[in-house]
């Protein structure tokens, strides 16, 4: 299998360069230049989720590494469930977060790490990644003690719930944490920049754990199989999928699944008021705005870097962008969606509570609807509890990590102070 660079697609590589080198030139994003569409859905739901998994994401590797090792990694990465919960009987939540970072990018950081031990020369590698809140944590621990790997973390100060911070930030050893004065989109900024230093990339043998590397954004393409095998077939026939969005690499996994195959009507990107991508799609005009911080900060993202992938896949496959679904939800409609759930018997958090709100109120009848869940409740217990006056209890890896130190620098948005870090992490 090839990929290509989007911004210059005579930049071709192999999974293995994609892996190692996250990003092409010009910052450009890697694309399957193939995407494998699957024949017999209906028997690969029925197989369970390792096999199934394996199956798929060795459809979209190729030959370049043999099938068991590619069961080897998914059996490694992919050592929890994603189950599903009914909260209505035209709803159901996919519950992403039983991974030991308790959110939906364990799947991709753990299966990258798996990736990146694959296909490594041996040498010394740098990952910079930029978080939101989740990325950081899953990233950190799927790589955590790995040798000849130093992992470098920017996030916004002060814009990540507490936990979040404490789940990534606490680790030390080659795991390295940067608290920004700034917003999400600057600590991208700040790895996009890292990634044009093409002395930098040399040096430190840059990597990035983003959704940009792609190895992270296959891993996600699984529990969209996960979650449909767990339907009932005539669920899965008027299937609406609606995804919590900010930097889009969830939303991109999902429309990779359907180009695959995978039966499902339509996708609906939600986001909080951070809505680049709804009044695109609305009026024609992407005009980011400055970041607002929110209760679903994970989300906090007005320039989603996985946007072009979703574009040039619905240009190959011809699809209208006017076919995917969008809707912005503020804090104080959060907070009343999360009441409700609540009330009805489902404890969920801001971001899962943002995709329901906007999936009831496009779902028609006769549609069955899927919303993603993708992080602990406990993850956001500051915000959760105030809102529905609860006291939601630590989860074993949130309680241990709640009582230790924080270790991260602080620095502002300066790339050159950046630079300076990593050379010297470098040695």
């Amino acid at each position: 299998m090839k990929l290509y660079n989007i911004k210059e697609n005579d930049e071709q590589v192999s999974f293995s360069q994609a892996v190692r080198q996250g990003l092409g030139r010009n910052q450009g994003l890697f694309f399957p230049s193939e995407v494998p569409a699957f024949d017999d859905v209906d028997s690969l739901l029925d197989m369970d989720f390792v096999s199934r998994s394996s199956k798929i994401l060795s459809a979209f590797i190729g030959d370049e590494l043999p099938a068991d090792k590619v069961k080897q990694m998914v059996t490694e990465a992919f050592a929890f469930p994603a189950p599903l919960h009914e909260v209505s009987s035209d709803v159901h939540a996919l519950e992403l977060f039983h991974g030991p970072t308790l959110a939906f990018k364990d799947f991709g950081g753990r299966f990258m790490a798996q990736s990146l031990a694959a296909v490594s020369d041996g040498g010394k590698i740098t990952i910079l990644t930029a978080t939101s809140g989740d990325t950081g944590a899953a990233v950190a621990h799927a790589f955590y003690g790995m040798e000849n790997i130093n992992v470098v973390i920017l996030y916004p100060k002060g814009k990540i719930s507490p936990l979040q911070e404490k789940l990534f930030c606490t680790l030390g050893g080659n795991i390295h944490t940067i608290a920004v004065n700034g917003t999400f989109d600057d600590c991208q900024a700040m790895v996009k920049q890292a990634f044009d230093d093409a002395e930098l990339r040399q040096a430190i043998g840059l990597n990035s754990a983003n959704s940009i590397n792609i190895s992270r954004l296959m891993a996600q393409i699984c529990y969209y199989f996960e979650a449909v095998s767990q339907l009932t077939e005539a669920q899965r026939k008027e299937l609406v999928i609606a995804v919590p969005s900010g930097n889009f690499g969830n939303l991109t996994a999902g429309l990779l699944a359907k180009a695959a195959g995978l039966p499902v009507k339509r996708f609906i990107a939600a986001t909080n008021v951070n809505d680049t991508v709804p009044r695109y799609l609305k009026t024609g005009e992407w005009t980011p705005e400055d970041t607002v911080p929110t209760l679903s900060n994970a989300m906090d993202v007005s320039q989603p870097n996985n946007w072009p992938r979703i574009e040039e896949l619905c240009q190959i496959k011809g699809w209208g962008l006017n076919e995917l679904g969008a809707g912005a939800v503020d804090d104080q409609q959060t907070a009343e969606t999360l009441s409700k759930m609540h009330e009805d018997g489902y404890l969920c958090e801001p971001h899962g509570a943002i995709a329901y709100r906007v999936l009831k109120e496009q779902l028609s009848d006769g549609e069955h609807g899927l919303f993603l869940c993708t992080a602990h409740p406990a993850k956001f217990k500051e915000s959760v509890d105030e809102i529905l006056n609860i006291d939601v209890p630590l989860p074993g890896p949130l309680a241990k990590h709640a009582v230790m130190d924080l270790l991260s620098n602080e620095q502002d948005a300066d790339f050159a102070q950046l630079r300076r870090f990593l050379m010297e992490l470098a040695g």
